[in-house]
């Protein structure tokens, strides 16, 4: 059965924004330092295609992942045991992630003497933490996230 164009390019509209997405993050975790920091630490530069290889994969792989449900059996040991690579895995991702932030974090002192900040800081703080609590406010209130 043939589908209809209406078909195909939401699909293609969906297939080039979930991309878009994806490069997006992996821009950003390579712009605050998380894989060259890791390469630095483990002194295995010389391995950085097997790297970008893996990332690539490790993307394409976690976004079928969200998209298909797959029923992994807990009760037997290979289910079990898979779970424990995936739970290390992602230990070890979200440490190097937040070690990276927190040495994006230490630019900040930097950042305010350059541009002369002397007063205001609190001011510049504030108005972002008022954004979020708005945004996240009409976010619940508007049911969104329930839809």
């Amino acid at each position: 059965m043939l589908l209809s164009w209406k078909f195909w390019l939401l699909g293609l509209f969906g297939f080039a924004a979930g991309g878009i997405i994806a490069a997006g993050i992996f821009a950003f975790l390579a712009v605050i330092g998380v894989f060259p920091r890791l390469m630095g630490k483990t002194r295995t530069k010389k391995h950085i295609l097997l790297y970008e290889t893996l990332i690539v994969l490790g993307g394409a792989f976690g976004n079928v992942f969200d998209l298909y449900e797959f029923s992994i059996p807990a009760g037997q040991f290979f289910g079990q045991a898979l779970m424990a690579v995936f739970g290390v895995s992602v230990g070890i991702f979200v440490g190097c992630l937040v070690m990276s932030l927190a040495e994006t974090l230490n630019a900040f002192p930097v950042i305010i003497r350059r541009i002369h900040l002397a007063v205001g800081l609190q001011y510049i703080v504030f108005a972002v933490a008022a954004g979020k609590f708005v945004g996240s406010m009409i976010y619940f209130w508007n049911g969104i996230g329930s839809k």
